[in-house]
């Protein structure tokens, strides 16, 4: 585990000793994540590689502010999505090809594999998530707490091992003050738990589902058909509380409606469904881990690139009004999940000849985390 400066050190020492001189600033509002720019002068082909030679310069920023940095001015990724797949390179051993994840072709970028297509413009159909209700909240805040706020989870929880880090890279951005995407600190909430509830806490694991699987909260409070999964499609059990490989801090690790198992979880070993001790634990938790303290909500500029580690930090989407074309692209890497995953091998491989998502048609993610069947 490497020794890292503490963040105010950081504030100060990367900006006149990163060999790519990059400038990090606190985010405004929030007590984790950092804003980076660049020379916007250089190609970012020639900063890619400063960063290549001396990768430690910007995962150690990453690390020290949290997992969550905004990288500015990335536009020339737009017309070179390459570019994005050499920047996720510096975060981690793999970065997953779409094609091999349970994830609909549709949604899979024409020229690079690797770069997941978010977007309400067919192909993906991607529709926003609704409204909030109400809308705002009191004082006239952007609502960010469970249950208040939907659509809270860590990308691509279902499999195990999980992915460690992704990059959102904005095409397209709606307007200002719609389509926000939010970010929850498992860190900082996980350390602000009672010591009674923490001992609670030991030992226990999430079941996270597969999307569109009939197995959701909603979907098991209505009495949706469950479909039959394959082997590779089960759902697959995490730690509430995640140990980071890198930091050595304690998160808390966990989804809501769309993409946990409500209907044999949706914690192992509690009263499962949506009435069981296992849900009123879940809604506990989660309303801890969103609530303003813990949150950040950022506000998409286009060339924007923000990269988050999903061992530690939650995320949702927010509404935005569909007239306005929204365009964005992500990408995950995985290859340091920690010692709870040592030596396992990816659940979500299918056996030869079968299609990872055979059985389960063409779905559609909307921006809650569900699945609607596409025609």
């Amino acid at each position: 585990m490497p020794r890292l400066a503490p963040l105010t050190d950081f504030f100060r020492i990367i900006k006149s000793n990163a060999p790519c001189q990059f400038e990090l600033e606190p985010i405004d509002g929030t007590t984790f994540g950092a804003k980076i720019s660049f020379d916007p002068e250089r190609p970012l082909s020639e900063i890619v590689d400063a960063l290549r030679a001396q990768p430690d310069e910007l995962l150690d920023a990453f690390y020290s502010v949290g997992g969550l940095v905004v990288l500015t001015g990335m536009h020339e990724i737009t017309n070179h999505p390459e570019l994005l797949l050499s920047i996720s390179q510096l975060f981690g051993d793999e970065v997953e090809n779409y094609h091999q994840t349970l994830t609909p072709a549709h949604m899979i970028h024409p020229d690079v594999d690797e770069v997941l297509i978010l977007s309400n413009l067919p192909p993906c159909d991607r529709q926003p998530p609704p409204k909030p209700q109400p809308e705002r909240n009191a004082d006239g805040s952007l609502p960010v707490q469970f249950p208040h706020r939907r659509g809270w989870h860590t990308d691509q929880s279902f499999r195990r091992p999980p992915p460690d880090v992704s990059l959102f890279y904005a095409v397209t951005p709606c307007p200002k003050g719609q389509g926000q995407t939010l970010f929850a600190d498992g860190v900082a909430a996980y350390a602000a738990l009672s010591e009674s509830l923490k001992d609670k806490l030991a030992g226990l694991d999430g079941l996270h589902a597969l999307l569109g699987t009939g197995r959701s909260e909603q979907a098991v409070k209505n009495g949706d058909p469950v479909i039959p999964l394959l082997p590779h499609q089960l759902s697959q059990r995490q730690p509430l509380v995640r140990t980071h490989p890198v930091t050595g801090k304690q998160a808390l690790y966990l989804c809501e409606s769309g993409q946990m198992d409500w209907l044999d979880g949706p914690i192992v070993g509690m009263e499962p469904g949506p009435h069981g001790d296992g849900a009123a634990l879940l809604y506990v938790l989660m309303s801890h881990c969103t609530s303003p303290a813990f949150t950040y909500a950022h506000d998409w500029d286009s060339g924007d690139l923000v990269v988050y580690d999903n061992r530690n930090l939650l995320h949702s989407a927010t509404w935005y009004d569909a007239q306005h074309t929204r365009m964005m692209w992500r990408t995950t890497v995985m290859g340091n999940p920690g010692p709870d995953y040592a030596g396992e091998a990816k659940s979500w491989i299918p056996l030869a000849g079968v299609e990872p998502m055979q059985g389960l048609g063409k779905g559609n993610w909307d921006g809650a985390g569900n699945t609607r069947p596409r025609a």
